[in-house]
């Protein structure tokens, strides 16, 4: 198992000379890249569990350290403790949270300050729910009516952001949905545009004018995958090949915005 780039912490402070955290050490172990094995992998729920706890960590409410695993050849210490189980795999005190819903509701519940990022908002929710099933029907029919399919979802999406005119899905912090939610857009970019050519469309500025915000935040940036990595997770759902000598190529990540953003 390999650290990943982010390790925060938070200031530390001294009491008789002995250094003291105030705060829980929370640990997310995440899928490694299928390129290189080491970098940040392109598993949506390890993206989205990463960005939720990186919000915690700058609020200083836990201190978070990110490991990345590949799956393709999983060390013994990782087979030991956790056998046949993939990540996201949370570990507080020495516990280790293995499924996704119990990942969230530990977040919600244990973790200092993830009762708040919670929102509960019906709307949303149903808003946000299946996106990611039409981006992949879309990768696998490759035809206009799954094109449709997934444009349609993105007005919705872009029209809600243009009625409430706030920065975020529920308002001007971020909350669960947009760590949910933008993962899932950036492979839809990524993605859609390498296998069928699919780009959102530049009319929808609301949509767009939310990606800008949110390429603005460490928060994503920092969990982001690579765009190869993007790729390649779907290359490999189609039994497609690696280019040759992939893993040397520099990571590219794909954060530009294509209209002009008025704050």
């Amino acid at each position: 198992m390999s650290a990943a780039d982010v390790e925060t912490q938070p200031e530390q402070e001294t009491t008789n000379g002995t250094i003291k955290f105030d705060v829980p050490e929370i640990e997310l172990i995440i899928k490694a890249s299928t390129i290189d094995g080491r970098r940040k992998g392109a598993c949506l729920f390890c993206q989205e569990y990463f960005m939720d706890l990186y919000l915690l960590a700058e609020l200083k409410t836990i201190s978070l350290k990110v490991t990345t695993v590949d799956m393709q050849k999983p060390p013994p210490d990782f087979r030991t403790n956790f056998e046949a189980t993939h990540p996201p795999i949370l570990i507080d005190n020495g516990l280790a949270i293995l499924e996704n819903e119990k990942i969230e509701r530990h977040i919600m519940k244990n973790i200092p300050g993830g009762y708040n990022l919670f929102v509960q908002d019906k709307e949303v929710a149903t808003l946000i729910e299946n996106l990611y099933v039409k981006l992949k029907l879309m990768l696998v029919k490759k035809d206009d009516a799954k094109n449709n399919a997934l444009l349609s979802h993105l007005k919705k999406i872009n029209d809600h952001l243009a009625n409430r005119n706030t920065r975020f899905l529920t308002g001007d912090t971020m909350c669960c949905f947009d760590c949910e939610l933008m993962p899932r857009l950036q492979h839809i970019r990524v993605a859609g545009k390498y296998f069928v050519d699919f780009e959102i469309p530049t009319h929808l500025t609301a949509l767009w004018r939310y990606m800008y915000h949110m390429y603005q935040l460490d928060a994503f940036t920092q969990s982001c995958p690579a765009d190869q990595d993007i790729i390649n997770h779907y290359k490999l759902q189609q039994s497609l090949k690696m280019k040759k000598h992939e893993e040397l190529e520099t990571p590219t990540f794909t954060t530009s915005i294509p209209i002009d953003i008025s704050e």
